[in-house]
């Protein structure tokens, strides 16, 4: 512990200093690891990636936390210290509702980005709660772009145009550069999803921990196949995260093993719960990590967001070891 900074240290003790709790009493033992989680992540700093990580974050299946768990990892890390920017890209526009930015009809959206071309900078607003996350909101028309974008130029690389067009605004207004952009997708691969791919690096698919759970999940997966073919080599899968996750049930564990069998090195460590407080949360215009900060569902995205930032960091560190070793190979 002498390696620590004084904060560590504090964080260590506090830790150390809490009652056990063994398998007998579980209801301590979730009180214990709450408890552990709020002094271990509470006013935490995460670790800035050296370049802005783009996700993308999808699954075809409806109902298993892609909206949620957009809004909540990003407001997790901009808490965290981190400039944030999602994007709406889903006709339902939840993620706009999540974060309690105004998409009423003729906000401008992105919708208005995408089919009319219309600047980023003029849809992005900032979430009321944290002052360094943003959002491009979705309105419902954005529900006829489907069908609008189908006859148009470059009609998959419309988003990845207009978000490198944004990095470029920001530079030039002298604002501090994004360290994430989350985007949310519908549940279905049409053209608003693949827009969604084009756009990023990285995919983050939530994986509801019930029966059928990686239904649908190979498609998924040949799809973005074909998209680093054809449209964007830099994609791939580099997260996987278990939502809805009921540790009192047989069939929850099962599913987490056989996800974490099939993708050992993507499936993140820590498991969202069910939580009424992260369905509550979106009827208050907030994310639950404002909603209800100290419950289990925020601890959980946060040490999710933990893990996010953590590995980026560590990716980062990997990749400039290997270009050195690489280039004294040379």
């Amino acid at each position: 512990m002498t390696d620590l900074d004084p904060d560590e240290r504090r964080r260590a003790a506090l830790v150390e200093s809490l009652p056990s709790a063994s398998d007998d009493t579980p209801l301590m033992a979730e009180l214990q690891r709450d408890a552990r989680r709020r002094i271990e992540l509470r006013g935490r700093r995460f670790p800035k990636p050296d370049a802005t990580r783009v996700i993308t974050v999808a699954n075809q299946k409806g109902g298993v936390g892609k909206t949620t768990t957009t809004v909540n990892l990003a407001a997790a890390l901009a808490q965290s210290g981190l400039n944030v920017l999602v994007i709406d890209n889903d006709p339902q526009g939840n993620a706009s509702t999540a974060i309690g930015v105004d998409h009423r009809a003729g906000t401008p959206s992105i919708y208005e980005v995408l089919v009319e071309g219309q600047p980023m900078a003029e849809a992005v607003q900032v979430c009321p709660d944290i002052e360094t996350l943003w959002c491009v909101p979705a309105t419902i028309d954005l529900s006829g772009a489907e069908i609008e974008l189908v006859s148009m130029v470059a009609r998959e690389t419309r988003l990845r145009v207009a978000l490198d067009a944004y990095f470029e605004h920001r530079a030039a207004e002298g604002m501090e550069p994004l360290d994430y952009v989350f985007v949310d997708c519908p549940p279905s691969l049409g053209l608003l999803t693949v827009n969604a791919f084009v756009v990023g690096r990285e995919v983050l698919i939530p994986i509801q921990c019930e029966y059928y759970a990686l239904e649908g999940l190979s498609q998924l997966l040949k799809t973005i196949e074909l998209i680093q073919a054809h449209l964007n080599r830099e994609l791939h899968v580099s997260t996987i995260l278990l939502t809805m996750y009921d540790a009192r049930t047989n069939l929850a564990q099962q599913v987490a093993e056989e996800v974490r069998t099939h993708f050992p090195d993507k499936t993140l460590r820590t498991t969202v719960p069910r939580s009424v407080r992260i369905s509550e949360a979106p009827s208050y215009g907030q994310t639950v990590m404002t909603y209800d900060p100290g419950s289990s569902g925020a601890l959980a995205y946060l040490e999710a967001a933990r893990e996010v930032a953590e590995r980026g960091a560590t990716n980062t560190q990997v990749n400039d070891e290997t270009n050195v070793n690489a280039q004294e190979e040379r």
